[in-house]
């Protein structure tokens, strides 16, 4: 699998972005995609997945994401999408894009099985 983040760049405070993330090679009936994101001298961090099983999705966030951030995604095209709206100068870093085959533990970073390169959010206060 591998996986194509982009949609990062420069955005004042307050403003939106929305990433992309789209996965080829092999498919999945039950599988997550999920963004994490790492600060400058700061560990990488959950922020948002969503999970196709059985036809049924679900989505989750990171409370400092909730009511902000929104993921969504087109499973038939193994695409995941996160729109952020009212950025803060603390969401600045980079934001990789994760794929976990047929495991529960969506905000576990070492739980991933492919990553796709970072994109870079900057927002400036």
């Amino acid at each position: 699998v591998q996986l194509q983040a982009s949609g990062g760049g420069l955005v004042q405070a307050g403003g939106s972005l929305r990433l992309s993330c789209v996965a080829s090679g092999r498919t999945f009936g039950w599988y997550t995609m999920g963004w994490f994101r790492q600060a400058p001298g700061k560990e990488r961090e959950f922020v948002a997945a969503i999970r196709w099983s059985a036809g049924a999705e679900s989505s989750y966030y990171a409370d400092s994401v909730k009511g902000r951030f929104t993921i969504s995604g087109d499973n038939a095209k193994s695409t995941v999408y996160l729109q952020m709206n009212s950025l803060k100068p603390e969401d600045t870093a980079v934001y990789y894009c994760g794929f976990l085959i047929g495991s529960y533990y969506y905000s576990r970073e070492d739980k991933y099985d492919y990553w796709g390169q970072g994109t870079l959010v900057t927002v400036s206060s």
